[in-house]
């Protein structure tokens, strides 16, 4: 199935979707040092991003005409800056929305489902009106504003039209909030997906069921010491209380710093000839509100900044107290990147794009999850072989 991603960034949401079997025709990218780490990876024959178009500009200006009706998905992370707790929280009146560009560039293509990621902050009770345009906005792509529309006014518009029969273009979107952490990877990072499928698709969908959990780490951490015996460590002062095996566990536990980190070398300043990017950065500092993320938990939310990394973020704390900066492929790590992956530019500017990525193991969760309904919707509509040739149609499309 093929795909087109907007808003690429370093890749995460890209990589996830291409592991999930959607074969990626082209991501759209404005900033050049994302843009650098898809063309270096490229260049050096990752099989991920081989034979991607990567186009590095607004997604506003690219002729999106060859794709229409041709994609299964268009997927993206618009900007999350309008929406951040650390930002402005501007949302339609900053510049840097692009929730209505994405449905222009839906409404062109047309793609059979697609996959929408923001952060959390888009949640929060002052966008909750804006949120809902959003939602209507994907669902009704066609219903564009008119010149110098308010975004309030075209949102009553929106819902009058909601409310109608109509037989344009239309999706049916399903909206959920989740933590990475639930889905396997090292790292609390909540963010809110948006996914919708086209109306003739008889998808019958639903947004994949956690497979780990916080009672099952504190499980293996505090009454079976799996988890330190996993790591050839001392067991810690267990504990006995009925709380933590009153209830059979159905999931995996939550994989932790050390989970992720714990088989490569201590950094140096020179770095190191058997991973990418695995490089010491010096000047890391404890303070208030700032104490980086325990080697024995998941971390927390790696962190862009709006000038690159805000000091104190982004550290390993170690059990003594200590800290120290993730390196760029310590952080890559937590954001579930392959290590083969190599992210371009200084270590602000990648840990930046870290920052700004979807962790790769969720974003391949999700779209798995959709890749399977809309083989099964096509399967249900048209039979197996109906599906076949239509898939090897597309394919030369």
């Amino acid at each position: 199935m093929r795909s087109v991603e907007l808003f690429a960034g370093g890749g995460g949401l890209a990589l996830g979707t291409h592991l999930a079997g959607f074969t990626t025709e082209v991501v759209a990218e404005w900033d050049r040092w994302c843009c650098d780490t898809l063309r270096e990876n490229q260049a050096a024959g990752h099989p991920l991003v081989q034979g991607v178009d990567v186009r590095e500009g607004d997604v506003r200006n690219i002729d999106w005409s060859d794709f229409e009706g041709a994609v299964d998905l268009v997927s993206g992370g618009p900007p999350c800056q309008p929406f951040s707790a650390g930002g402005k929280g501007m949302a339609a009146g900053d510049p840097r929305d692009m929730f209505p560009a994405t449905a222009d560039v839906i409404r062109q293509i047309k793609p059979r489902a697609f996959i929408v990621e923001n952060v959390r902050g888009l949640t929060r009770p002052r966008f909750a009106d804006y949120f809902a345009y959003v939602r209507l906005r994907l669902a009704h792509p066609e219903v564009e504003p008119f010149d110098g529309e308010a975004w309030t006014d075209h949102f009553q518009r929106l819902q009058a039209e909601h409310t109608s029969i109509r037989d344009d273009l239309q999706y049916r979107v399903v909206t959920t909030l989740v933590n990475a952490a639930d889905y396997g990877v090292p790292q609390q990072r909540w963010r809110v997906f948006m996914v919708g499928f086209r109306s003739d698709v008889d998808a019958e969908w639903s947004f994949p069921e956690p497979t780990h959990s916080e009672e099952a780490l504190r499980h293996s951490q505090q009454f079976t010491g799996a988890y330190w015996d996993r790591h050839s460590m001392k067991r810690q002062q267990l504990s006995l209380t009925a709380e933590l095996f009153a209830f059979p566990l159905k999931t995996k536990p939550w994989r932790t710093v050390r989970d992720a980190i714990s088989d490569l070398p201590e950094p140096t300043d020179s770095g190191s000839r058997l991973f990418l990017n695995h490089v010491l950065q010096n000047g890391a500092r404890s303070y208030r509100g700032h104490s980086g993320s325990h080697i024995d938990e998941p971390a927390k939310a790696l962190k862009a900044g709006v000038h690159g990394v805000p000091g104190g973020e982004n550290m390993l704390r170690r059990p003594d107290g200590s800290v120290r900066y993730f390196t760029v492929r310590e952080a890559a790590r937590l954001q579930t990147f392959p290590d083969r992956y190599r992210l371009h530019g200084p270590w602000s500017e990648a840990m930046r794009q870290l920052g700004n990525a979807v962790p790769v193991m969720l974003a391949q969760v999700v779209a798995s999850s959709v890749h399977e309904h809309l083989a099964l919707a096509e399967v249900r509509a048209h039979g197996v072989s109906a599906w076949q040739q239509a898939a090897a149609e597309r394919a030369m499309a």
